[in-house]
């Protein structure tokens, strides 16, 4: 069973604040989420965790962006699986900056951790090519709705690669019998989880005390989704860092830097 302290992409001292998409709701950064332009943004502004999810083109470039279609956010159109990254490269993200590539992110910032989201099977592979010619194994971690890309992925990559716990393992946590639950022994030794996810038509909080407090037991590192927009949300950051989170991941970059300061937590991680 893996524990996070065994891995170099866990070895901030104190809670760990990440740049989701690069810190979309952050005033320069709104409608320009997975940009090169916010991602400079964040990490000028302290942040040494980076999130971003990864697509791969028709000919099997790998785009660090989060929707399967360039339509929502750019000035093109089409699923991104189909277009060649000749056509993806001239789209703007609200009219005015490229999609980034991946490898993008790891040479511009070449000691910035970075949570990797394999959003379709076509970007497991090139994603396992680009971390090993980057040789980025300690400073990235993978995530996936896919279980089996994850698995795949820590098969390829090795067992000092660190992984999150996908959905399934998530939701086994939350309602497992007790600590001897087979899904707690997984190699993931991160929980990536919302603080509340609906399911059968009603709401069930997945972040309490005791789903912390065994995680931790166990040596795992819980890291909560926050996608809130609300005002309320410098109230809820603290709320869960006093529950004992180990990490939140915001798109309210400038938010969380505060509410972390306050509490006498830097963003930068250990050297």
């Amino acid at each position: 069973m893996a524990r996070a302290s065994e891995f170099a992409y866990f070895d901030h001292v104190g809670p760990i604040g990440m740049a989701h998409r690069g810190g979309a709701a952050y005033g320069p950064n709104v409608g320009l989420e997975n940009t090169m332009g916010a991602f400079r943004r964040a990490v000028a502004m302290g942040y040494g965790y980076l999130e971003t999810d990864v697509h791969a083109t028709a000919d099997g470039e790998l785009v660090a962006f989060h929707d399967t279609h360039l339509d929502r956010t750019t000035d093109s159109v089409g699923a991104i699986i189909d277009l060649p990254y000749a056509a993806v490269r001239e789209a703007r993200i609200n009219g005015t900056d490229p999609v980034p590539l991946l490898t993008e992110l790891l040479e511009e910032f070449p000691t910035t951790r970075l949570n990797i989201d394999i959003k379709a099977d076509a970007a497991l592979d090139p994603t396992i090519s680009t971390i090993r010619r980057h040789n980025a194994i300690d400073r990235v971690c993978i995530a996936s709705f896919s279980e089996l890309r994850v698995r795949a992925a820590r098969r390829a990559l090795g067992h000092s690669l660190a992984t999150a716990a996908g959905q399934v393992g998530t939701g086994a946590l939350r309602y497992a019998p007790g600590p001897l639950s087979r899904w707690l022994h997984t190699p993931a030794p991160v929980l990536q989880i919302p603080v509340a996810h609906r399911m059968r038509g009603r709401e069930i909080t997945l972040v309490t005390p005791q789903l912390v407090s065994v995680a931790h037991r166990l040596g795992k590192q819980v890291h909560v989704w926050f996608h809130s927009w609300s005002d309320e949300s410098t109230t809820e950051m603290h709320r869960l860092l006093d529950m004992g989170v180990d990490g939140i991941v915001t798109d309210h970059i400038a938010r969380l830097r505060d509410v972390l300061a306050e509490r006498g937590h830097p963003l930068t991680p250990a050297a």
